[in-house]
């Protein structure tokens, strides 16, 4: 007679919905990657990560999260963009399984979906919080038509009503239009008072076009203070610019990013990219959200919490939204970034 098997435990699952394959392939083994660190550190016992590919589609993350919700997964991590996000959210909702989506949509935030992406209303925030430490009181955008500079626009109306600021001048124009044409007539509407701060929701050659033109249509920076966005961070070229040095570029704290970054390349050898942080942190907040070693139980996100996470603190919001301690950086021709403001998180001490 066989002698008796001890029963295996069951284990939790977080179901991990990442582009394996197709047009964003490339990152999802990154991300897996990014992710197995997470629970690595975290010491948990009894978790599971169950990948699932999307095929980088929304009828790929819909299949993913069907699979891996009738396998038992108790909390989501993924997908990346808002599309695939929109597509999951609703099998996810229905079995009351959380998701933390890597997206940065805002729109998609709600109801069971947190938006863990670094979104442009973090970034606005984050930088009237800088000008008004500087005594400014009055920010403009500019920027191409298209979704993402009319996010920027609609978090810089809301942040400078309630930060008590005079409200913003904001112009857009199509990507083909002329950047002097579009610097006159931001001169134009920011008047006699000029601007304090100015956002351009513009990346490589168009933000330094539009910078350069700034200065001959009454818009001098200094007084002006320029900004752009995180995706500034990755681009050396915006050094080249004069009209860009000192520019401010909102971002996560290096020191929690560099601290990642060396901890992925000892355990798999290369340098992640970007996304693959986003992937710890919603890891790293859904394996918080399983403590307690009951695999059939809800997962009760630790929701109005700070947490650790490899772009530094970030807290999930009752919204489904997320604050993010994000620092504040200067442009600096022939170097690397400077820091002139340390990370905050909204809502702490000093923020």
């Amino acid at each position: 007679m066989a002698a008796p098997q001890a029963p295996v435990a069951a284990s939790t699952r977080i179901a991990l919905l990442l582009p394996m394959s197709g047009a964003q392939g490339a990152l999802g083994p990154a991300m897996l990657n990014a992710a197995t660190l997470a629970l690595f550190e975290s010491g948990a016992r009894g978790v599971e990560l169950v990948p699932r590919d999307t095929t980088s589609s929304a009828g790929g993350a819909s299949e993913a999260v069907r699979s891996a919700i009738a396998e038992g997964a108790r909390v989501v991590v993924g997908p990346l963009t808002g599309p695939e996000t929109a597509a999951a959210a609703g099998q996810a909702r229905a079995a009351g399984v959380p998701v933390l989506a890597f997206t940065n949509d805002v729109d998609q935030g709600g109801g069971g979906v947190w938006v863990t992406g670094i979104t442009p209303a973090q970034q606005v925030r984050r930088l009237l919080a800088a000008a008004q430490r500087a005594g400014i009181r009055r920010a403009g955008l500019a920027g191409p038509d298209g979704p993402f500079t009319s996010r920027l626009a609609a978090s810089l109306r809301n942040a400078s009503r309630e930060a008590g600021m005079a409200p913003p001048v904001i112009v857009t124009y199509p990507a083909g239009a002329s950047r002097s044409q579009a610097a006159g007539q931001l001169a134009a509407q920011a008047g006699p008072d000029g601007l304090g701060l100015l956002i351009l929701a513009e990346n490589g050659a168009q933000a330094r076009e539009m910078a350069a033109s700034l200065a001959g249509a009454g818009l001098a920076s200094p007084p002006m203070r320029i900004a752009g966005t995180v995706l500034w961070a990755g681009d050396p070229s915006l050094t080249s610019e004069p009209a860009l040095a000192g520019a401010w570029v909102p971002g996560p704290d290096p020191g929690a990013r560099n601290g990642f970054e060396a901890r992925y390349q000892s355990a798999f050898g290369e340098r992640p990219p970007r996304l693959a942080a986003t992937a710890y942190d919603a890891t790293t907040a859904a394996l918080r959200s399983v403590r307690g070693g009951d695999p059939r139980a809800p997962a009760a996100l630790p929701v109005g919490e700070p947490l650790q996470g490899a772009d530094g603190t970030f807290r999930l919001l009752p919204d489904g939204q997320v604050q993010r301690g994000l620092a504040v950086f200067a442009l600096t021709p022939g170097a690397d970034l400077q820091m002139v403001e340390p990370p905050l998180l909204p809502g702490a001490a000093g923020s």
